[in-house]
């Protein structure tokens, strides 16, 4: 499994978070919450995403979409703003076409919420970081009031 490296919003300290981990990244230093985001293929997303302790924005995206290189640095400003509450999962449907199947993707970029596995909220193209950030929060609020 991949990891990244994540500067730390509060202290400024650099940590590496795995793709695929139980429980909520946190800083080794002061412990604030860190942002998650993954990369994921058709044999590591049950890993990365299925199995995450936490709900999972999944962006389905190509690298020939121009939108879904305007909406990435959005998606990766929410997974930051949100941080300890979501993690992003980046897949790349080219490389991933059982996944494309899978979620039936009929244009780019595909966002889903994912919570434990299971679609909780869907939406096709780009958005702002703010709109992008609203429609995450509603489905986490509406996953909740139907648990």
């Amino acid at each position: 499994m991949s990891a990244i490296t994540v500067r730390c919003t509060n202290c400024g300290k650099t940590n590496r978070v795995p793709a695929a981990a139980q429980g909520r990244p946190r800083c080794g230093n002061c412990q604030t919450p860190l942002p998650w985001i993954a990369e994921a293929g058709d044999a590591d997303f049950a890993a990365v995403a299925e199995q995450a302790s936490l709900p999972v924005l999944v962006d389905l995206w190509a690298t020939w979409c121009g939108p879904c290189r305007m909406v990435s640095p959005a998606l990766e400003r929410v997974a930051t703003e949100l941080a300890g509450r979501i993690k992003l999962v980046k897949v790349d449907i080219d490389r991933s076409p059982a996944l494309a199947q899978r979620f039936e993707v009929q244009a780019v970029p595909t966002l889903l919420v994912l919570d434990h596995g299971r679609t909780i909220a869907r939406q096709a193209g780009a958005a702002p970081a703010p709109a992008l950030r609203q429609w995450v929060e509603k489905a986490l609020t509406d996953s909740v009031q139907h648990a």
